[in-house]
């Protein structure tokens, strides 16, 4: 048997890493991979990087510049503006998915509640998917046109509770 023909059946019955696979699982989870397959959300996970904050660290504060999402592997994530908690995130969460389609800056503060780890999709690497494969870059953008629009019906609802609520 050949070197070459003996390294492909080595790859074909190696075994997935299984951090890799616990990832591709969180972000299949999400709506904005939905009707993505794995094995599309594989390529996108090899590229992203990792990164880990201590408690009370910020992940981003309000006006600063947004270069991607990020889904939070373990730990927690409060999102605030000012002093108002806009939401208590949690392990298979995601956060900052404006930031993959608009060049503006953050419009709440990030800050990690306890030790947290943090996978992050940069608009690059959503860029360089939509050369690589616009289909399902493309499904991925009417996910978060999804997305986004649940999240505004949601922030009108909090809006119209509060106002409610000052006039009691």
């Amino acid at each position: 048997m050949t070197k070459r023909a003996s390294s492909l059946w080595s790859n074909l019955f190696r075994k997935r890493n299984p951090i890799t696979d616990h990832i591709i699982d969180m972000w299949s989870t999400t709506p904005l991979f939905r009707d993505i397959p794995k094995r599309e959300i594989l390529q996108l996970v090899r590229d992203m990087p990792p990164r880990n904050y201590a408690p009370n660290e910020y992940i981003f504060h309000s006006g600063d510049q947004g270069a991607g999402a990020a889904i939070i592997l373990s730990g927690k994530v409060h999102i605030r503006s000012g002093e108002v908690l806009l939401a208590e995130l949690k392990e298979g969460d995601f956060f900052g998915e404006i930031a993959l389609v608009l060049d503006v800056p953050r419009t709440a503060d990030a800050i990690a509640v306890e030790d947290t780890e943090l996978l992050f999709f940069l608009r690059p690497e959503l860029e360089d998917w939509l050369s690589r494969s616009p289909y399902f870059a493309g499904r991925l953008g009417s996910n978060l046109a999804y997305v986004l629009a649940q999240r505004l019906i949601q922030a009108n609802k909090s809006l119209e509770q509060a106002g409610q609520s000052s006039q009691i």
